[in-house]
Protein backbone atom coordinates (compact mmCIF):
# COMPACT_ATOMS: atom_id res chain seq x y z
CA UNK A 1 0.00 0.00 0.00
CA UNK A 2 1.51 3.32 -1.02
CA UNK A 3 1.19 6.36 1.21
CA UNK A 4 0.21 9.77 -0.07
CA UNK A 5 2.19 12.99 0.07
CA UNK A 6 0.47 16.32 0.62
CA UNK A 7 1.55 19.32 -1.45
CA UNK A 8 2.95 22.05 0.80
CA UNK A 9 1.86 24.69 -1.73
CA UNK A 10 -1.83 23.88 -2.31
CA UNK A 11 -2.59 21.08 0.19
CA UNK A 12 -3.76 18.48 -2.36
CA UNK A 13 -3.00 14.81 -1.62
CA UNK A 14 -0.87 13.07 -4.29
CA UNK A 15 0.59 9.60 -4.84
CA UNK A 16 3.78 9.01 -2.89
CA UNK A 17 5.79 8.44 -6.09
CA UNK A 18 4.69 11.73 -7.73
CA UNK A 19 7.41 14.23 -8.62
CA UNK A 20 4.99 17.15 -9.04
CA UNK A 21 1.64 18.09 -7.53
CA UNK A 22 -1.24 17.02 -9.77
CA UNK A 23 -3.21 20.19 -8.88
CA UNK A 24 -0.72 23.07 -8.91
CA UNK A 25 2.42 21.60 -10.49
CA UNK A 26 4.72 22.36 -7.54
CA UNK A 27 7.72 20.01 -7.40
CA UNK A 28 8.04 17.56 -4.52
CA UNK A 29 11.46 17.50 -2.85
CA UNK A 30 13.63 14.48 -3.62
CA UNK A 31 16.76 13.32 -1.88
CA UNK A 32 18.91 14.89 -4.61
CA UNK A 33 18.41 16.46 -7.97
CA UNK A 34 20.05 13.96 -10.35
CA UNK A 35 20.90 16.62 -12.94
CA UNK A 36 22.76 18.98 -10.59
CA UNK A 37 23.51 16.91 -7.48
CA UNK A 38 22.00 19.67 -5.33
CA UNK A 39 19.31 19.13 -2.74
CA UNK A 40 16.20 20.98 -3.93
CA UNK A 41 14.54 23.22 -1.37
CA UNK A 42 10.84 23.93 -1.63
CA UNK A 43 10.40 27.58 -0.74
CA UNK A 44 13.68 28.71 -2.29
CA UNK A 45 13.34 32.11 -3.88
CA UNK A 46 16.13 32.01 -6.48
CA UNK A 47 15.76 30.28 -9.83
CA UNK A 48 18.56 27.85 -10.70
CA UNK A 49 19.92 27.65 -14.26
CA UNK A 50 17.17 26.35 -16.55
CA UNK A 51 14.40 27.32 -14.12
CA UNK A 52 11.94 30.22 -14.25
CA UNK A 53 9.31 31.69 -11.99
CA UNK A 54 5.77 30.65 -12.87
CA UNK A 55 2.27 31.64 -11.82
CA UNK A 56 -0.45 29.00 -11.64
CA UNK A 57 -4.07 30.06 -11.25
CA UNK A 58 -5.58 28.03 -8.42
CA UNK A 59 -8.94 29.82 -8.12
CA UNK A 60 -10.94 31.62 -10.77
CA UNK A 61 -12.54 30.85 -14.14
CA UNK A 62 -9.20 29.82 -15.66
CA UNK A 63 -7.91 27.66 -12.76
CA UNK A 64 -4.98 25.50 -13.82
CA UNK A 65 -3.57 28.01 -16.32
CA UNK A 66 0.21 28.45 -16.00
CA UNK A 67 2.23 31.53 -16.94
CA UNK A 68 6.05 31.48 -17.17
CA UNK A 69 7.84 34.66 -16.07
CA UNK A 70 10.37 34.78 -18.91
CA UNK A 71 10.43 38.52 -19.56
CA UNK A 72 12.20 40.95 -17.20
CA UNK A 73 8.79 42.52 -16.40
CA UNK A 74 5.44 40.71 -16.66
CA UNK A 75 2.16 42.58 -16.31
CA UNK A 76 -0.89 41.07 -14.63
CA UNK A 77 -4.25 42.58 -15.48
CA UNK A 78 -7.50 42.82 -17.39
CA UNK A 79 -5.79 44.40 -20.40
CA UNK A 80 -5.77 41.74 -23.18
CA UNK A 81 -2.13 42.71 -23.86
CA UNK A 82 -1.09 41.68 -20.32
CA UNK A 83 1.16 38.61 -20.22
CA UNK A 84 -1.03 37.31 -17.37
CA UNK A 85 -4.52 38.17 -18.63
CA UNK A 86 -7.21 37.87 -15.95
CA UNK A 87 -10.58 38.65 -17.52
CA UNK A 88 -12.78 39.86 -14.67
CA UNK A 89 -14.08 43.25 -13.53
CA UNK A 90 -12.44 42.74 -10.09
CA UNK A 91 -9.04 43.01 -11.81
CA UNK A 92 -7.65 46.41 -12.89
CA UNK A 93 -6.48 46.83 -16.49
CA UNK A 94 -2.89 46.99 -15.23
CA UNK A 95 -3.21 45.46 -11.76
CA UNK A 96 0.29 44.29 -10.82
CA UNK A 97 3.77 43.54 -12.18
CA UNK A 98 6.33 40.84 -11.52
CA UNK A 99 9.98 41.71 -12.09
CA UNK A 100 12.74 39.17 -12.58
CA UNK A 101 15.66 40.69 -10.69
CA UNK A 102 19.33 40.39 -11.68
CA UNK A 103 20.06 38.17 -8.66
CA UNK A 104 17.50 35.52 -9.75
CA UNK A 105 14.74 36.62 -7.36
CA UNK A 106 11.30 37.86 -8.35
CA UNK A 107 9.44 40.93 -7.05
CA UNK A 108 5.73 41.68 -7.06
CA UNK A 109 4.40 45.23 -7.15
CA UNK A 110 0.86 46.57 -7.12
CA UNK A 111 0.12 49.14 -9.86
CA UNK A 112 -2.22 51.25 -7.71
CA UNK A 113 -5.05 48.82 -8.43
CA UNK A 114 -8.50 49.56 -7.07
CA UNK A 115 -8.93 46.23 -5.23
CA UNK A 116 -5.28 45.79 -4.22
CA UNK A 117 -2.78 42.98 -4.62
CA UNK A 118 -2.42 40.44 -1.81
CA UNK A 119 0.54 38.22 -1.00
CA UNK A 120 -0.09 35.43 1.52
CA UNK A 121 -3.17 37.29 2.75
CA UNK A 122 -1.48 40.69 3.24
CA UNK A 123 -2.13 43.68 1.00
CA UNK A 124 1.18 44.79 -0.53
CA UNK A 125 2.57 47.59 -2.64
CA UNK A 126 5.90 45.80 -3.24
CA UNK A 127 7.31 42.45 -2.04
CA UNK A 128 9.85 39.77 -2.91
CA UNK A 129 8.25 36.48 -4.00
CA UNK A 130 9.17 33.12 -2.50
CA UNK A 131 8.25 29.77 -3.99
CA UNK A 132 4.82 28.72 -2.82
CA UNK A 133 3.64 32.31 -2.28
CA UNK A 134 -0.12 32.76 -2.64
CA UNK A 135 -1.23 35.82 -4.64
CA UNK A 136 -4.70 37.27 -4.86
CA UNK A 137 -5.60 39.58 -7.74
CA UNK A 138 -9.29 40.41 -7.76
CA UNK A 139 -11.18 37.14 -7.38
CA UNK A 140 -8.26 35.14 -8.79
CA UNK A 141 -5.86 33.19 -6.58
CA UNK A 142 -2.46 32.25 -7.96
CA UNK A 143 0.55 30.38 -6.62
CA UNK A 144 4.16 31.30 -7.47
CA UNK A 145 6.51 28.39 -8.17
CA UNK A 146 10.01 28.07 -9.60
CA UNK A 147 10.74 25.25 -12.00
CA UNK A 148 11.78 24.19 -15.48
CA UNK A 149 10.23 26.13 -18.35
CA UNK A 150 7.04 24.36 -19.39
CA UNK A 151 6.36 22.95 -15.93
CA UNK A 152 6.41 19.28 -14.95
CA UNK A 153 7.01 16.70 -17.65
Amino acid sequence: MSSNQVCSVCGVSNNSDANFCSACGAPFPRDTDQDTGRIPLLGADIAAPGEVGQLIITRGPTAGARFAITDPVVEIGRNPKSQVFLDDITVSRTHARIRRNDDGTYSLEDCESLNGTYLDGERITHAVLREGAQLQVGKFRLVFVIGPLGGPA
